[in-house]
């Protein structure tokens, strides 16, 4: 079918029903799905702007590029061009994006399962899992366009990894002048552990476990070692997390040396393994709550032993939705807001410890989608952007 003019129906941002998708960056020919099988070659994405139904005085296409899983296991770059402003939006360069290593690697791995495709969407998903699917959560940059409130400022955006993108202007959150952009793209995990302790209720003087000293984990760590009293312990069976377990206020453990009796056990290994672990260390009458999103794998969960005997309860949180206790007053605006507010300080760099150019990013998802246990070292993996001629470089 082919597209001849905008529609004025509302979007949700991202791409537009009527933008257009050129292809991956290194073929951007023909267009598939939006000119007839019979049309000739594009040789430029200017060829492709339409004459008809535009009026003269509308604002000028931008292109951009953004990462799709085109099938699992494969992602690529994929260029765009973007409709014209709409009222009431912002038009956003992205200066950083980050990977949310165990959701996006189950995308790219295509263990979504079917039931899970509608409550898995990402607030700006674009396309149907398994694939083709544009995906992604964590984006910081810079107001280019807009409402003259939010005019060059940095801003949060649950969008996925795109060099330039649109959206309401109430979908972008501005970064606290005294939080780098850089560092602002923990926010999303951060937001995600702040929900976690609401869903636990962690008490003064509690001892924590936490099994899993991923990011995540590393972030659940941080903000419980802050409630008065409380004693926290990261469980991982990589050694070298210690360091930064210390960084952030909490004590480490391998696995075989963990102290058992928590008054509060936090799994977010993503293993069978490490669920285990965290039900052996839970004290009597205590709560294991499950942060680990495990897709269509299956897990065994060992509740023989002396599961019944300790009274334990398993419960599960999920940021989909504002924790129970909060609900009533919370939105996900204000709860984000708060992440954002936290990232101060500075000892959060500590869990950013990759970094790599846009242009890698499909190389860089492949990397870390590996088995169970690749790349050990990565905590925390950012996506620097290329700045735009004659503006200033991202911060770090």
């Amino acid at each position: 079918m082919r597209w001849t003019g905008w529609t004025d129906a509302p979007w949700q941002g991202g791409v537009h029903p009527g933008a257009l998708w050129l292809g991956p960056i290194a073929s951007r020919s023909p267009v598939p799905s939006l000119v007839g099988q019979h049309d000739p070659p594009v040789h430029s994405p200017r060829s492709l702007i339409p004459t008809s139904g535009v009026p003269p005085e509308a604002p000028a296409f931008s292109e951009a590029l953004a990462c799709w899983v085109v099938a699992p296991g494969q992602a690529e770059l994929r260029a765009e061009v973007l409709p014209p402003l709409g009222d009431g939006q912002v038009r956003v360069r992205t200066l950083h994006s980050a990977i949310s290593r165990g959701t996006e690697s189950l995308v790219l791995r295509g263990e979504v399962p079917v039931s899970e495709h509608i409550r898995m969407r990402a607030p700006f998903q674009v396309g149907d899992f398994p694939a083709p699917v544009k995906y992604g959560y964590v984006n910081v940059g810079r107001v280019e366009q807009g409402p003259a409130a939010l005019l060059g400022r940095t801003v949060f955006c649950l969008h996925p990894h795109q060099t330039l993108y649109q959206v309401t202007a109430d979908a972008v959150l501005p970064v606290p002048p005294d939080v780098p952009a850089g560092r602002a793209v923990l926010a999303a995990l951060l937001e995600t552990a702040i929900n976690a302790l609401w869903d636990a209720a962690p008490r003064v003087g509690d001892h924590v476990a936490v099994v899993g000293g991923g990011t995540l984990g590393l972030l659940v760590a941080w903000l419980a070692a802050r409630v008065p009293g409380c004693t926290v312990q990261v469980v991982d069976t990589e050694p070298a997390r210690a360091d930064v377990a210390a960084a952030l206020g909490a004590r480490f453990a391998v696995p075989e040396a963990a102290c058992a009796g928590a008054d509060l056990v936090v799994h977010t290994s993503g293993s069978s393994a490490g669920l285990a672990t965290a039900l052996q260390l839970a004290g009597f009458e205590a709560t294991v709550l499950e942060l680990s999103w495990y897709g269509s794998r299956t897990v065994e969960v060992p509740l023989g032993q002396a599961f019944h005997a300790q009274r334990l309860v398993l419960k599960s949180s999920q940021v989909g939705s504002v924790a129970t206790g909060q609900r009533a007053r919370w939105s996900h605006q204000r709860r984000l807001a708060l992440a954002l507010s936290l990232l101060v300080d500075p000892v959060l760099d500590r869990l950013i410890t990759h970094s790599a150019p846009f242009a890698e990013l499909p190389q860089v998802l492949a990397r870390l989608a590996g088995p169970l246990g690749s790349a050990p070292d990565t905590l925390c993996h950012r996506i620097d952007y290329p700045a735009q001629p004659g503006s200033e470089p991202p911060a770090a």
